[in-house]
């Protein structure tokens, strides 16, 4: 393990600079570990970030748990894992404490105004270099225009795997050969989908006994089960994962006629700083589940903390250890091996489609000529020069302290 800690420290320097949720991530993984380290190709990457699409959970946290697998094997992916949400978790966590004894107005909200238009550079940058690679013939310029108008038009998480899955049959129809492989058959672990579904019935289980059977602190128990559910059924990212929170903890329970566990409002709070974090969208679970526990004191405040945490990205990192070696050996085959061509179209126009969404939300109430501006700077930084991204991270966050 003593000659992965280069790489673990990139990991560690990429999530604490990772801003812009997974369309400002996937710019800085090509920028740090494409082009800099060079730990995997810009068709590698491209194609680990279109399996994880098909997957539930964060797709940006299973990417880069595949660039440590392809590294070290399932022991680095983990710890790959842990260092890249360990930090968010922490400030999210940190956060529910500053929103429940203090207020999230004391938080200084205009430091973070150039990080938005920044997210947007990054995500067109990641865009452009993926469209070079992946998108060279008309059939895949279609499909890319197609998927970025249809994301644009339908925001519904089902569009995702949905579209995937159209562009790798519209390329199924051209004569493509496949290149003979000698590889051996990667070996599928099925003890990790025997563990997600036990996890997954387990945690039902004493979730019920805690309703029925009223235990003191049965709201951990709801916790667990709730944001195990939401890791293993959300398609979509974190733009699914939010009214799932708000329908779950918020919206059920008023039409049941009892107390809702947290507020809308506290929710939506959550949501929007964890924009301002580096690091897994997903982290806003950490907020969540504290904000939940914290009429019971700190102790408990934390517990919900990690217990949400652990209970959103177990499932998706249990999945993705069972898939991804069936996916390997699936894609020997022809139609698989066609298909890719189509779902990496797919997953250009996603991310270019990404970028006017993001665009447009910092434009949502008034027009700003700045944010047009660094967004173009971000872009032409990150493309014409050899600034580490980090850096212009940092400028970024001085220049809203600034202005």
């Amino acid at each position: 393990m003593l000659r992965h800690i280069p790489f673990l420290k990139a990991v560690l320097y990429y999530t604490l600079t990772a801003f812009g949720g997974p369309q400002g991530h996937i710019g800085m993984m090509i920028k740090t570990f494409v082009h800099k380290r060079h730990d995997v190709t810009e068709e590698e990457l491209i194609e680990y970030n279109a399996f994880c699409q098909i997957l539930p959970g964060p797709s940006s946290t299973q990417t880069i748990m595949l660039i440590g697998w392809k590294r070290g094997g399932i022991p680095l992916a983990l710890l790959t894992l842990l260092i890249w949400m360990l930090p968010a978790v922490l400030i999210m966590t940190v956060f529910s404490f500053l929103v429940y004894y203090l207020s999230a107005a004391t938080l200084p909200e205009h430091l973070f105004r150039f990080i938005h238009p920044m997210a947007v550079g990054f995500a067109a940058y990641a865009a452009f270099k993926m469209m070079r690679k992946s998108v060279n013939n008309p059939m895949t310029y279609g499909i890319m225009l197609f998927a970025v108008v249809a994301t644009l038009i339908i925001r519904t998480a089902w569009l995702f795997p949905l579209m995937l899955v159209l562009g790798g049959i519209m390329t199924n129809f051209s004569k493509k050969r496949i290149a003979p492989s000698r590889e051996t058959p990667k070996p599928i672990r099925w003890i990790n989908l025997w563990l997600f579904a036990l996890v997954f019935i387990i945690i039902g289980i004493v979730s019920e006994a805690a309703r029925i059977y009223d235990w003191e602190h049965r709201r951990l128990a709801h916790i667990a089960e709730n944001f195990y559910r939401f890791g293993s059924i959300v398609f979509g990212g974190s733009q699914a994962l939010l009214p799932m929170m708000l329908i779950q903890f918020v919206a059920l329970p008023e039409r049941r006629g009892i107390l809702a566990p947290i507020s809308a409002a506290d929710i939506m709070t959550g949501y929007g700083l964890v924009q301002a974090v580096p690091g897994p969208v997903f982290s806003v679970s950490a907020f969540v589940g504290g904000m939940m526990m914290s009429a019971y004191g700190p102790f408990w405040q934390v517990a919900g903390s990690i217990v949400a945490t652990l209970c959103i990205f177990f499932p998706s990192t249990l999945l993705l250890l069972f898939f991804f070696p069936v996916y390997q050996n699936l894609k020997k085959h022809v139609i698989i091996y066609r298909a890719l061509e189509g779902i990496y179209a797919v997953i250009v126009g996603i991310i270019w489609a990404s970028a006017v969404i993001l665009f447009m939300e910092i434009n949502k109430t008034s027009f700003d000529w700045l944010s047009i501006v660094w967004t173009v700077v971000s872009f032409c930084v990150l493309q014409f020069t050899r600034l580490p991204a980090p850096i212009l991270v940092v400028i970024s966050l001085v220049l809203g302290w600034l202005f």
